[in-house]
């Protein structure tokens, strides 16, 4: 059985997935054995979803709040500060209709948005706000997995325990607090096939990690609030650290003042622990570098030379992690996005992340802060700002930005029957 995190290999037919891991649905329901075309995650948590006597023909998930209750605590949630962003990333741009749930580390739902067409199908089986989808409570499921397992999973068609479930495809994300690590709920789309094929799950991947960067910047603005120390926790003096990765090959480190300069490769290993605050396995860190043929040595080796450049006090390992937050000016750009500010944002945006890297982890976080800067675009008012944009050299020839700036200019101003020409000379 192959242990995969996502439903199907881009070169599957999902059709024959679907029929495959149906027969082996009901002979598990039947006998309780397990077939070799199911994946190894899914039939864990078929067994797991057994000895909880989940009832395949009949789930029911609780609901565990509603009404003012169910309001306050959501207001509450810190994961409310980061609504707005996963709106624009997953339903503004959505390629179909689907459903975006965010849930508590308890696995209730706290929203669920997206079209209206399928929550209304899903209320059938109870995907509502306050009813608990834990694969404790709703068996073999997408953010009930990913709650279990702290992993980001694809759960297709008839991959799910309960029968009734099984029109369905999702793909879901666990969500951290940036300066814990603790876990904090869950991210999902829910829809229909194509909720479940690989872009889909890196999709939901790269929002998660924006939503955690997007708490840290909140943090570091001061618009919200940090986790509270524990009493018996020695405060600590604080430090100076920023990674400055816009627009540079190599980031530069500064601690306490004293700046470092830093190779592709540490500069791209700093960038991926900085966005994963629960650390990073050998393996994982070694996929996201991609260093697929003896990913654990080169990294355990490029830990060691890091260690030895910028000191021991800010890295620790099992797994590789940072004892501190570490603030980025990519931060500092998204935390101006997120007091609407983008005009700042722009000044502060000296160019994308790491642009020379190729590694899948900081090609991820590029692009995703690229989508917020160019979502953001579409509610810019300010015709100058707007031209600001167009002109910015990072932007000048990017047909996205052209497009988004267009939209929100006057078809009539000159600006727009420049950008319109500049367009028609990039072929766009």
């Amino acid at each position: 059985m192959s242990r995969t995190w996502n439903a199907w290999p881009w070169d599957a037919d999902p059709d024959a997935v679907r029929r495959d891991v149906a027969r082996a649905h009901e002979d598990f329901t039947g006998s309780g054995l397990l077939h070799g075309t199911v994946r190894t995650v899914v039939g864990e948590s078929w067994r797991r979803s057994a000895r909880l006597g989940i009832d395949p023909d009949g789930i029911s998930p609780r609901i565990e709040l509603s009404g003012p209750a169910l309001a306050d605590y959501r207001e509450a949630h810190p994961l409310a500060a980061t609504l707005p962003l996963l709106r624009r990333l997953l339903l503004d741009t959505a390629p179909g209709p689907q459903i975006v749930a965010v849930g508590d580390a308890a696995g209730r739902l706290l929203w669920v948005e997206g079209d209206h067409r399928l929550r209304s199908r899903a209320e059938e089986m109870r995907f509502v706000e306050g009813a608990n989808w834990h694969e404790r409570s709703a068996g073999t499921n997408a953010p009930g997995v990913a709650l279990a397992l702290d992993h980001e999973v694809q759960v297709f068609a008839s991959e799910h325990f309960a029968r009734s479930v099984q029109p369905w495809s999702c793909s879901a994300a666990p969500l951290h607090d940036p300066d814990t690590g603790a876990l904090l709920g869950v991210l999902d789309i829910t829809g229909e096939d194509q909720v479940a094929s690989p872009q889909a799950l890196a999709l939901v991947r790269a929002a998660a990690t924006a939503a955690e960067m997007e708490l840290r910047a909140l943090r570091i603005s001061g618009a919200l609030p940090g986790p509270r120390p524990s009493p018996d926790t020695p405060a600590r003096p604080p430090d100076h650290l920023l990674l400055e990765v816009l627009g540079r090959d190599g980031a530069r480190l500064t601690v306490d003042g004293r700046a470092t300069e830093l190779s592709a490769r540490h500069s791209e290993i700093l960038l991926l622990l900085s966005s994963a605050p629960r650390g990073l396995s050998g393996a994982a860190l070694g996929a996201r570098l991609h260093e697929r043929d003896g990913a654990p040595v080169t990294v355990r080796a490029e830990m060691s030379r890091l260690r030895r450049l910028i000191g021991h006090g800010l890295l620790a390992s099992r797994p590789y992690r940072l004892l501190r937050p570490l603030p980025t000016d990519a931060d500092a750009v998204r935390e101006r996005l997120s007091r609407g500010d983008r005009t700042g944002a722009l000044h502060a945006y000296r160019g994308p992340v790491l642009p020379g890297s190729e590694a899948p982890g900081v090609v991820e976080i590029r692009e995703v802060l690229d989508a917020e800067l160019i979502g953001a675009l579409d509610g810019e008012r300010d015709p100058r700002a707007l031209l600001a944009w167009a002109e910015h050299p990072e932007w000048r020839d990017d047909p996205r930005v052209l497009g988004a700036v267009l939209r929100s200019l006057d078809p009539g101003s000159p600006g727009h029957a420049a950008l319109r020409g500049r367009l028609r000379r990039l072929g766009a």
